[in-house]
């Protein structure tokens, strides 16, 4: 979810009552690149929000070109989890080749599907998950819709092939544009899923991403792929 700290009309109040209404007992706000100031700040109002609603609460860093992936990356632990902003073959091929992401999303957003074979084997083998984005088929229509359909489909299909990780991400700018876990998963039932992949795309994969936020943040972590056992 998009806030009014990185674009959104709503505030983190809004859209985490709402949320919490829907039945979500956790929830990301993604930000992009911010200055140390404005980072703190927001760091302490979602501290803020959780404690006042009782929620869990991650935040997400979405880099929007490469150079902003290679800083964030180098920075992992500062954060909860990593995107890549796709829509270029460039921009998806160094998200799906840097094992720190988490979730790439808008990977078909300028047109095309933006993903082949050689790149969906890539996001399998680095536990990249590929984003159905809500919001990209809730704000189009008619023929803009259709394309929109076509391409997530192509990509939910190569995904299946390769056994790459899906997620449902709501893409809320705005708290009215929430809806509830289940209706996210009946729309991943029409790009290509069936109703067990569709319901593990909004719980299982969340899930396993947010663990993997978790472990990270322990001391035992050190980098991607390695941690102290004991």
């Amino acid at each position: 979810m998009h806030s009014t700290f990185s674009g959104g009309t709503s505030t983190l109040e809004e859209l985490v009552s709402t949320a919490k209404q829907l039945g979500y007992s956790g929830v990301c706000f993604v930000t992009y690149p911010l200055g140390k100031r404005e980072e703190g700040i927001l760091k302490a109002e979602i501290e803020r929000v959780r404690k006042e609603f009782n929620i869990e609460i991650f935040l997400g860093f979405e880099a929007r070109n490469v150079r902003e992936l290679k800083l964030l990356n180098s920075r992992r632990t500062d954060f909860d989890i990593l995107l890549a902003r796709g829509g270029d073959t460039r921009m998806n091929r160094a998200a799906v080749e840097t094992p720190g992401v988490q979730i790439l999303t808008h990977p078909e957003y300028e047109g095309g599907s933006g993903l082949n074979h050689v790149l969906m084997k890539q996001a399998a083998k680095n536990g990249v998950a590929i984003e159905i984005n809500f919001r990209e088929i809730l704000i189009t229509s008619k023929r803009t819709r259709a394309k929109v359909l076509e391409n997530i489909t192509h990509n939910i299909k190569l995904a299946k092939k390769f056994h790459a990780p899906i997620i449902v991400c709501s893409g809320s700018v705005s708290h009215w544009m929430l809806r509830d876990p289940y209706v996210l998963a009946s729309v991943a039932t029409l790009v290509g899923l069936d109703l067990k992949e569709a319901k593990e795309a909004v719980t299982k994969i969340p899930k396993k991403i947010i663990e993997s936020a978790k472990e990270r943040k322990s001391k035992n972590w050190v980098m991607e792929g390695v941690k102290v056992v004991k």
